[in-house]
């Protein structure tokens, strides 16, 4: 029998906030002790990648208090009841689905009898049956030209991961004679976006992805008419370059305005939404079926190893405790996510939105208010370009910053260059681990301004190249430990009532029913 608690109920977390504080980790990681636990402290991951938190502040006794919160939390049974159809979106009174989007874990689920199992199976069976008839000349443009780009428009989580994911494969596509069509994407209400990318492409020769699941998001209809309009001052037939990826009751679904429809649903929420339709129509176009189907495979081989009880072994389970370890013991307010992988430029955007969109709650799965901290500020940069910018207050600055790094033994592009008796890849490399080390040992100086406290903890995910299966693992982990994190702080992470107050104000202010601040505020802006 599942029970839904406040974190600060539970007997572990008592028992776990009696050890803060309980590692010093420069200690812990000096000379061969931390050499031992680099061996020690890593868990194997889906894709290849693996889960090395050797320099985390925990130890023995820490790690043994979270292995009773994660069984007291009942994270595995819930982890369960999400994937076998249990209403676990409180707020909206939904399923939660998205796994099913790359694997059916447990049973067939059936919602309004449907069974959802079946119906994601056949969108991308249907998707991807379109890529390839794009691909093959089937389907082109009125001069019978074949599309050459495809842009998709959208926002949120129709823009953050269906992004993310392009630019982390576009390189590795090109390297493996995969890419197929140019990717772009327009999300921002701002002319200037859309404005960037028609002016860059051939509208003669790209297809529209048209994003939005109630077929009514202000931004994505303001970009669509800006494409359309576009597309009939080149003389195009706006419905024979355009699809749709949408629900079936939205007004969209059956619309002759496009040259094809495919559906998604309200158990899959936007920025869970990457391995769905909303990015397997702009993947599938961009690299192939056969690779999309090779990042969903990833995904899903993640998500089975998220199912095992013993956080020792499941990497996702196990990142999300120490993060509330260091969220609600240390009180550290926020985590850095820090790719050595310019295919991942994008990648802390998406797991921002992932994470501060899903459990940034400051009440509990039944609306009752909180009275400990929940998620933290995610936020991140490539290395080493953000070692020349904010790794100086990471480094000395007054608040500590758990770290996130993520690094590939190997690059996509197949092109390197020795310079100094190293190559670039393995000068990235030297950085990864130079830095870890740097923020859990420090440094003693004379001069303050010289001297680094260290005792900054860091977790590494390690693969020896980004694959789409590494690719798609490290999506699933992450969405995984956010699941896990929200379970443990008993929040609903699957709404996103945070987003909509500023979306009902701005068409007041568009349809001009305001008074007071708001007023002036309009008027500032010359709206």
């Amino acid at each position: 029998m599942i029970s839904w608690k406040n974190l600060d109920t539970l007997k572990a977390y008592e028992k776990l906030s009696g050890l803060k504080n309980h590692v010093k980790l420069s200690d812990a990681m000096a000379g061969e002790s931390g050499a031992k636990r680099v061996a020690e402290y890593s868990v194997p991951m889906a894709g290849g990648l693996t889960y090395n938190y050797a320099a985390k502040a925990v130890d023995g006794d820490v790690l043994a208090a979270l292995a009773e919160l994660a069984q007291e939390a009942q994270l595995t049974d819930k982890f369960a009841a999400l994937y076998n159809g249990e209403v676990i979106n409180t707020g909206e009174k939904r399923l939660v689905l998205h796994q099913l989007t790359r694997g059916q874990l447990g049973d067939d689920v059936m919602a309004d009898g449907v069974n959802k199992r079946e119906f994601y199976a056949a969108q991308q069976k249907k998707a991807a049956d379109f890529a390839r008839k794009v691909h093959a000349g089937e389907i082109t443009n009125a001069k019978g030209e074949k599309f050459t780009t495809v842009v998709q428009i959208g926002i949120g989580g129709s823009d953050l991961g269906p992004r993310a994911m392009y630019l982390a494969l576009e390189q590795w596509a090109k390297q493996n004679g995969c890419a197929k069509m140019e990717a772009r994407f327009i999300s921002n209400v701002d002319p200037d976006d859309a404005a960037a990318v028609l002016k860059s492409i051939d509208v003669s020769r790209s297809l529209f992805v048209l994003v939005s699941k109630s077929g009514t998001t202000l931004e994505t209809l303001t970009n669509e008419a800006f494409v359309k309009d576009a597309l009939k001052n080149a003389g195009l037939d706006a419905s024979k370059h355009m699809v749709a990826v949408t629900s079936e009751t939205s007004p969209l679904a059956k619309s002759s305005d496009y040259l094809a429809a495919f559906f998604m649903d309200d158990f899959i929420g936007g920025r869970y939404s990457s391995t769905s339709c909303v990015g397997g129509v702009v993947l599938s176009l961009a690299f192939g079926p056969e690779v999309f189907e090779r990042f969903l495979n990833g995904a899903a081989e993640a998500d089975k190893l998220a199912t095992e009880p013993d956080p020792m072994k499941n990497a996702a389970m196990l990142d999300a405790l120490i993060g509330v370890y260091e969220r609600n013991v240390q009180g550290w307010p926020s985590t850095a996510v820090l790719p050595y992988s310019q295919a991942l430029s994008r990648f802390p955007a998406h797991l921002q939105q992932l994470d501060m969109e899903s459990n940034g709650k400051s009440v509990n799965r039944f609306g009752e208010p909180v009275d400990y901290a929940t998620g933290p500020v995610i936020f991140g940069e490539p290395g080493t370009n953000g070692q020349h910018s904010f790794y100086q207050l990471l480094h000395q600055g007054t608040d500590i910053v758990p770290l996130q790094f993520v690094g590939f033994k190997k690059n996509q592009a197949g092109m390197d260059v020795d310079i100094q008796g190293s190559t670039s890849q393995q000068k990235l490399c030297a950085n990864v681990a130079a830095q870890i080390m740097a923020f859990a040992c420090g440094k003693k100086d004379d001069n303050p301004n010289k001297a680094f406290a260290g005792n900054r903890p860091s977790s590494i995910i390690i693969g020896d190249q980004l694959t789409p299966e590494a690719l798609g693992a490290l999506l699933a982990h992450f969405e995984n430990k956010v699941m896990f994190q929200g379970f443990c702080w008993n929040v609903n992470s699957f709404d996103q009532e945070g987003v909509q107050l500023g979306k009902v104000l701005a068409k007041r202010v568009l349809a001009h029913d305001t008074d007071g601040a708001l007023k002036a505020y309009s008027d500032l802006l010359d709206i």
